[in-house]
């Protein structure tokens, strides 16, 4: 295991920019080793950076991300924490379903105008019967 990663390296590795990684900087997420204007990242933070991104794309805020973080390193610690995400990610799911029942919802509303409209149109003897999916 490395002791150190350069801002480039992390970039690479994650995909990311280094706009990105130095946001996660400013908002306390992460606080690098500086040697003069170089960045160095230590495993820890790495380790961070990976669990921001993830939290990133599970829909998680700044904030919500800020606090899991914080948790692990005070009270109540990793069991806390633990908990923390699990009733996130179940919020989170609870909301994902609610967006997909809503989606399908209108999905069945437009197939519904969809047939009104293409039946009116054959009735009056306009266009030809094409559905858009």
């Amino acid at each position: 295991m490395r002791e150190h990663y350069t801002i480039t390296e992390l970039t690479r590795e994650f995909g990311i920019s280094t706009r990105t990684i130095r946001f996660y900087e400013d908002e306390g997420l992460i606080a690098p080793i500086r040697r003069g204007r170089t960045r160095l990242f230590r495993h820890s933070d790495r380790q961070l950076l990976r669990n921001i991104l993830r939290g990133k794309r599970l829909g998680f805020s700044i904030a919500e991300i800020r606090e899991i973080i914080g948790m692990y390193k005070a009270p109540p610690g990793e069991a806390g924490q633990l908990r923390t995400i699990v009733a996130k990610v179940a919020e989170r799911r609870a909301e994902l379903e609610q967006k997909k029942r809503d989606i399908e919802d209108m999905l069945r509303e437009l197939d519904a105008a969809e047939e009104a409209c293409l039946t009116r149109m054959a009735e009056l003897g306009i266009g030809q019967r094409q559905r858009s999916r």
